[in-house]
């Protein structure tokens, strides 16, 4: 058979380091430059490199463990940048204004992959914007009258940066008359709405699809700024209106209904969470808004509408709210310019879901796991502004600004890196990176400026199979079986399968296997918070490496696996059976030689 090196390895980038080499440093980050900052963090990274390393070791486990990978090894790091340079080239990669996920906590964008669903409080608004457009067009027996849109929010900070209303085409709508006013709402929400806006004599006036509301104009209270009425097929009758607020900054349907509408992207939040006057959009933010976070800004924009008598109803929500699965913040959506890995370029969410139908799952489960994940993700968001991790090798154009992407001067950037590891892109000058050839295709100047952003570690760790399987480990592409735990589905599974189709044509593992999570004896998930984490270098201090590692081999490793200390106790009781039967026919049998002492079968 074949002796499969095993070859540990570390991810060593990334926000978590990042995030406690920060705190270490305090106030002397600010006087440090980015290069100085890398060396801490690699510092860091390298101290628990060795930690783990020993820990390994005691366990028994046996590996490369003198020639290990390292993400922030120079070898590793030259093929996360070549990776890169080869998505580049194949047409995978752009760079838009796009909303993204952003930690305002971690101040970075943030791919689906990290992050994660808690429960939340919201307050929930109901506003109602006034046409200022011809209400005649919409029907007939509306002429003369004072006509409002109505829609329903959980995040009023968005509301300043409303530049649109979307109404369902197909939807029914109806013109309702109440004190004077007519609301425009689904048929389907009338009463839910006039139970919650206060509406005990409503009575309808109209009723229309929602195609003669497209282009109506409708003026926020908040703003002197008309919103333009859009037709969207994501407009559902589950909660709300039957319209809904859209700001193209601080959401992914609303930018895109206002991509198709050609409605300028807005975004009045800078990479703090605070509201600042921005451009884009007419109309000026209330000075109450500047310099606050989008979370003191909630009850400041609720009271500026109801000062303004725009506010219809208020109350709060109790729902599934995104935050960043490292700090745990939560997290909002914010229009910045990114790179991405387009998923639809060269069809590479065909190809994707095509390499998954050859992979053996295990369970089977899995294969539905990450289709269903595959096909319904955005494009893959892969830069992040921060400072550990391997950058972004793209330069800009220091007249024209156009990024410089010429792939021979960026493969002399790999070999660099290869020769002195990522720090050299920021140790070294524009000059010395490029060489004096280098010439904007786009104006012919000679001078440019270095990129600030870093790859996701998403894209470093999905690359480990091009670092690891090749010639110094003497391992074939692709690997036979890849193993980790279900978060993965959306992590490393996920990332290797994109960078493999994308780079290789197929995905980098043959068979994929899915183990449990370690949980205490009561079947609950380990916890600092609780109390109940056990640490293995704990259990190797009290019982010897050996009852851990017959833990281990005791266990199907499919399912989820309880661990306490009655559990080794118990164990450790049959592990010194084992371990007496064993030295007894040691003892008994050290001198024992076949020629001689053999007795015939009876």
């Amino acid at each position: 058979g074949f002796d499969a090196p095993y070859v540990p390895g570390w991810d060593c980038h990334g926000l978590p380091i990042e995030i406690k080499v920060d705190a270490a440093l305090g106030s002397r980050k600010a006087r440090m430059t980015a290069a100085e900052i890398r060396g801490e963090c690699r510092k860091y990274a390298q101290k628990y490199v060795e930690l783990h390393r020993r820990e390994f070791k005691r366990l028994g486990v046996f590996g490369e463990w003198d020639n290990p990978y390292l993400t922030m090894s120079a070898s590793y790091e030259a093929v996360i940048a070549k990776a890169f340079v080869d998505f580049l080239d194949k047409g995978y990669v752009y760079k838009g204004l796009k909303p993204v996920h952003w930690c305002m906590r971690d101040r970075t964008a943030l791919a689906e992959a990290e992050v994660e669903y808690e429960d939340h409080a919201s307050p929930s608004i109901w506003v109602r914007f006034e046409l200022t457009s011809d209400p005649a067009k919409i029907d007939p027996s509306l002429a003369g009258r004072r006509v409002w849109g109505l829609i329903w929010t959980t995040t009023p900070w968005t509301i300043p940066a409303n530049m649109a209303i979307a109404f369902h085409p197909k939807f029914e709508y109806v013109a309702v008359e109440s004190r004077g006013d007519v609301y425009i709402v689904a048929r389907e929400l009338l009463k839910a709405n006039a139970e919650k806006s206060g509406w005990p004599d409503q009575k309808i006036v109209a009723s229309f699809p929602g195609t003669p509301l497209l282009r109506t104009a409708h003026r926020r209270r908040l703003l002197e700024r008309d919103a333009l009425g859009t037709l969207a097929d994501h407009v559902t009758l589950e909660q709300g209106t039957g319209a809904v607020h859209t700001a193209p900054g601080h959401g992914q349907e609303d930018f895109q209904v206002c991509q198709q509408y050609k409605i300028a992207t807005y975004c009045p939040v800078d990479a703090d969470g605070r509201f600042y006057h921005a451009e884009g959009a007419a109309g000026r933010l209330p000075e109450d808004l500047i310099g606050k976070t989008v979370w003191e800004a909630n009850p400041v924009v609720v009271e500026l509408l109801r000062e303004r008598h725009a506010l219809l109803a208020e109350g709060r929500l109790d729902h599934s709210y995104p935050h960043c699965w490292r700090c745990h913040k939560p997290t909002i959506f914010r229009a910045t310019e990114q790179w991405f890995i387009g998923m639809e370029k060269n069809d590479l969410r065909g190809q994707a879901l095509e390499a998954i139908r050859k992979v053996q799952w295990i369970p089977g489960w899995g294969q539905e796991r990450i289709s269903g994940m595959v096909g319904t993700r955005p494009d893959w968001c892969i830069s992040r502004q921060r400072v550990w991790g391997v950058p972004i090798i793209v330069f800009y154009c220091d007249k024209c600004g156009e990024p410089f992407t010429e792939r021979k001067f960026l493969l002399r950037v790999v070999e660099l890196f290869e020769q002195r590891t990522a720090d050299v892109w920021y140790d070294s000058t524009e000059a010395e990176l490029l060489g004096p050839e280098a010439r904007c295709h786009k104006c012919g100047h000679d001078s440019f400026r270095k990129g600030t952003d870093i790859l996701d570690v998403w894209f470093d760790s999905g690359s480990s199979h091009l670092a690891v399987l090749n010639k110094t480990y003497g391992l074939p592409w692709p690997c036979d079986l890849y193993v980790e735990g279900p978060d993965q589905f959306r992590g490393w599974f996920h990332s290797s399968l994109l960078v493999g189709v994308g780079l290789r044509g197929g995905s980098p593992y043959r068979q994929c296997a899915t183990h449990g999570w370690t949980l205490d004896g009561e079947g609950r998930a380990m916890s600092k918070s609780v109390g109940n984490i056990i640490e293995p270098d704990e259990i190797v201090k009290k019982y010897g490496a050996e009852l851990l590692r017959l833990w281990v081999a005791s266990q199907e490793f499919s399912e989820d696996v309880r661990i306490s200390e009655t559990i080794l106790a118990r164990l450790s009781e049959a592990y010194r059976k084992l371990r007496n039967t064993f030295r007894y026919a040691l003892g008994n049998l050290s001198d024992f030689d076949p020629a001689q002492d053999a007795i015939p079968a009876a």
